[in-house]
């Protein structure tokens, strides 16, 4: 295996294509390891490996493949020729969908010789499409260790115990409805996980499973538990959250090594006072007397554990009715004769959670989630909710509407808005007959209608240009059909597509509440592209694109209709809905444009800002603001803060977590309820300013001098939904990465009696690399370079003047990891050279050295974007003026 390295330097002698430098050294990360998951085309270089070293192949021990890769098929009839294999992982989820989601792999069977691996001791075949457990494994005389999460099994088999040396199973995120009674024959297994199934019930045998130390069974179905799960004398941690459980066996109560047992979101009426009572049991989200359990679905998502409880409490409701105003502004009106009996309303607000809150294409989320237990009470006459919810920044072609769960999908109510004269807030009013959650969101505005058999016709009140029309006979059954339209101005599509001659008719956005295709075709009328008549159309330029109702792929369906024009308008007939956008452009294929356009349009540009109070320089204002905002509000807070200019703008999405960290020697306070981790922690929506002022400290020891930090930007959990070109960016260890700017906290104030003046105002260089002139690089322009790097770091490192001993030096202390080689070799020569005004154009030198003419090439497009940069803010501040002027005196 020492020659393996060697081979992949080589690249393919017989023509098939070489491996670039930086793949090289990371797919083979040791003498007896093979890890080709990481490329896309890991399997074909597997097969040229084998085939050119076989000798070496067949002694590796730990081989890690894409299961996301179209030569897994031929891969996989190899892999019993590896004898020595101790660990194998066939994963999926590699490729991403065009929002970002994994894909599953395309493995649903193992050959039956694998079975014969007898030192396989680990095996992860996560994220696959098996729908049953290859019977191969159970052959697996050594496994210790299987992973089959994320798949679609609907059951293990019968002789599923033969595994008898197995410690940790995991089958999370599968379809399992029920376990077999052999699973309590594995007796050494120490950690089973079978959260978000479909079970409905449990075996007695589990109760065997002696050396168990950890259970989870969370996001069930389970209604009970067998008491026999009071023999697991070793479990220390049992997950039942987000069941059925109406009660539990109070034997839990008395295991001795128990240290958490989660009850949560659960539907307990009768809690045993042993379980009430133990300080490791969670029963948050049973409320007692409930009469009717809400959906599993709801369940698992709505009461996930990633919520955080912002207030919650309860009220008593009679048959004469009553008004309730909770402390967060929000109201009820309960009429005479609303609830026939008294009735205890439960109540809870929510930070929302992406995971669960699933807002639809250009939805704004104003206000966190109201939940009100118990779920789906009928009451007889409609109760009145009033939400306070935040100014959303434009209602211009928007509104707003109060969404609520309906046990299956969320769905919009009829909604009234209003503000108040006294507080200027806004209230979103609506009435509703059961409860569930309940939260305020700012939509396109929709159009809708009824079209019954004798046809009518439809047309948008944000452009009146718009209209469809349904023609007698174009349905047997009235059908609802909703219509949204979202414009978009010509300077945003030649910002996005860099190209002058793009336009673009609206978005129009048509759906209906039927699956069947109209009977005969609709007609539609968009407006022509702005600059664009029946008088001067050329119609090879024109394109109708279609899009699927989640915007996944768009067709150009010029070719598919009959596209006829009028002075102003375009009208095309279709018989089933979906998104529709008219291009006028140069490009003949504009599929690709058109995608690249609609994800930007998704996204949320944002900049983030650092201030400092003039008078109080240790309370620092973050703020993270959408970019159009920035200099308004630089403008408006120049009389209170100073501080560095905005970053580079960040490309964010609704719903996603950041936080804020100050670093070198500049500290926060710990106790902050915002704080996680020693960071500052954000929420992005895109109607919120994301502010937060606080004070920061610094070690105590400075003796009087000043105190240079910085405050970083690090992304946190991301939505479910992202285009693909974002998730690309997301990941590899700089995923996190988002930012940096440079704070300076002043000398420290002079004590009692020292004749010290006040420090002679406070300046802020930036912690960046080169001179205003030449262009600056940061911190983030570096940690982009370091991505493309790869084994090419050591000798880029010798060009940049690092010593030999300083690269082993790295080399040795990040062993393990490629990624941190190559940021110490980057930082040390920046710590080094920070100071040297030409040290920029020396690391374009060195980039070209090493034969990296594409860093090279990135670094000076930095620069020039930074030089442009430069001058623009110059030219904002008035000082361009006065050194034209100096430099003609």
């Amino acid at each position: 295996m020492q020659k393996m390295a060697e081979l992949l330097g080589r690249g393919d002698e017989c023509g098939e294509g070489t491996l670039e430098a930086p793949a090289l050294a990371g797919s083979c990360l040791a003498d007896n390891r093979l890890n080709l998951d990481v490329y896309p085309d890991g399997c074909r270089w597997f097969l040229h490996l084998f085939k050119r070293r076989r000798g070496e192949v067949v002694q590796v021990e730990f081989l890690r493949l894409s299961s996301n890769d179209r030569l897994l098929g031929a891969t996989l009839g190899i892999l019993p020729h590896l004898k020595h294999l101790k660990s194998l992982m066939l994963k999926g989820g590699h490729a991403r969908d065009e929002f970002g989601s994994c894909q599953h792999g395309s493995l649903t069977s193992l050959p039956p010789d694998v079975g014969n691996l007898r030192c396989l001791t680990h095996l992860d075949l996560s994220f696959n499409s098996l729908s049953t457990l290859p019977s191969c494994i159970l052959h697996l005389p050594s496994l210790c260790v299987l992973v089959v999460s994320h798949n679609s099994l609907v059951a293990l088999p019968e002789n599923f115990g033969s595994l008898s040396k197995l410690t940790f199973f995991s089958a999370m995120k599968n379809q399992l409805k029920d376990l077999p009674q052999s699973i309590g024959e594995l007796a050494v297994l120490q950690d089973l996980d079978l959260s978000e199934n479909a079970l409905e019930f449990l075996p007695e045998e589990i109760g065997n499973l002696h050396n168990c130390t950890e259970l989870d069974l969370s996001g069930n179905h389970l209604s009970s538990i067998p008491d026999s799960l009071a023999n697991l004398k070793s479990l220390r941690r049992l997950h039942l959250h987000s069941n059925l459980l109406v009660t539990v066996p109070a034997s839990l109560a008395s295991l001795p090594n128990l240290s958490r047992l989660d009850l949560q979101n659960n539907c307990l009426r009768a809690v045993p006072p042993e379980i009430q009572t133990s300080p490791f049991v969670h029963l948050r989200g049973n409320p007692l007397g409930e009469t009717e359990s809400s959906p599993q679905a709801v369940l698992k998502s709505l009461h996930s554990v990633k919520h955080e409880y912002i207030s919650s409490g309860s009220f008593n409701v009679t048959s004469e009715g009553c008004k309730v105003v909770l402390a967060c502004g929000i109201r009820f009106y309960f009429p005479p004769g609303a609830a026939s009996d008294p009735l205890q309303i439960y109540f809870r607000t929510l930070a929302p959670d992406p995971q669960c809150v699933k807002l639809r294409h250009h939805d704004v989320l104003l206000s966190r989630v109201l939940e009100l237990q118990p779920h789906g009470v009928k009451f007889q006459q409609k109760v009145q909710i009033w939400m306070p919810y935040a100014s959303p920044q434009t209602l211009h072609q928007r509104e707003v509407v109060v969404r609520t769960f309906s046990g299956q999908n969320w769905s919009d109510l009829s909604t009234r808005v209003k503000q108040k004269r006294k507080s200027k807030k806004h209230v979103a009013h609506c009435s509703v007959l059961h409860f569930s959650w309940f939260l305020v969101v700012s939509r396109l505005v929709q159009n809708e209608c009824k079209v019954p058999t004798e046809g009518t016709l439809l047309f948008s009140s944000v452009d009146p240009n718009i209209k469809v029309i349904f023609p007698p006979g174009v349905t047997e059954e009235t059908r609802n059909v909703k219509l949204q339209v979202l414009p978009i101005s010509v300077e945003e599509i030649e910002e996005i597509t860099a190209e002058a001659g793009c336009r673009a008719s609206p978005l129009l956005c048509l759906s209906q509440d039927s699956l069947v295709d109209f009977l005969r075709p609709v007609r539609i009328q968009l407006p022509l592209p702005p600059g664009v008549t029946g008088l001067n159309l050329d119609q090879s330029r024109l394109h109708l694109l279609r899009g699927d109702m989640e915007g996944k792929t768009w067709d150009d369906i010029t070719s598919q209709v009959v596209l006829e024009f009028t002075h102003l308008y375009a009208v095309f007939e279709v018989t089933h809905f979906s998104w529709y956008w008219l291009w006028y452009t140069t490009k003949t294929y504009i599929g690709g444009i058109a995608k690249k356009v609609y994800e930007r349009l998704r996204m949320y540009q944002v900049n983030f800002i650092a201030l400092q109070r003039k008078k109080d320089p240790e309370q620092v204002l973050l703020q993270c603001v959408p970019k159009h905002k920035v200099d308004p509000v630089l403008k408006k807070l120049q009389d209170r803060y100073r501080g560095p200019e905005p970053s580079d703008m960040v490309e964010m999405f609704e719903g996603e977590q950041f936080f804020a960290a100050f670093e070198r020697g500049i500290n926060i306070d710990m106790d902050r309820p915002d704080c996680v981790d020693g960071r500052l922690s954000f929420i992005f929506y895109s109607h919120l300013k994301n502010m937060k002022e606080i004070y920061v400290t610094s070690p105590v020891d400075r003796k009087g001098q000043a105190v240079k930090g910085q405050v970083s930007f690090y992304r946190g959990a991301v939505p479910d939904s992202i285009p693909e070109d974002a998730s690309r960016r997301r990941k590899g260890p700089d995923s996190l990465w988002l930012a940096t700017l440079p704070i300076k906290l002043p000398q420290l104030k002079p004590r009692w009696g020292e004749n010290l003046g006040p420090p002679n105002g406070l300046s802020f260089p930036p912690l960046n690399l080169g001179n205003a002139e030449t262009g600056y690089l940061t911190q983030t322009n570096l940690l982009s370079i370091a991505r493309r790097v790869g084994a090419d770091w050591q000798t880029i490192g010798l060009n940049l003047g690092l010593t030999y001993q300083q690269i082993e030096r790295i080399g040795y202390n990040n062993r393990e990891d490629l990624d941190k080689q190559i940021l110490d070799m980057l930082f040390s020569w920046a710590q080094q050279n920070s100071e040297d005004p030409d040290c920029v154009s020396k690391l374009i030198t060195a980039m070209k050295e090493s034969g990296r003419q594409d860093i090279a090439d990135e670094v000076e497009t930095i620069i020039a974007l930074g030089q442009q940069k430069y001058r623009e803010s110059i030219r904002r501040v008035g000082l361009e003026q006065e050194s034209s002027t100096e430099d003609s005196a």
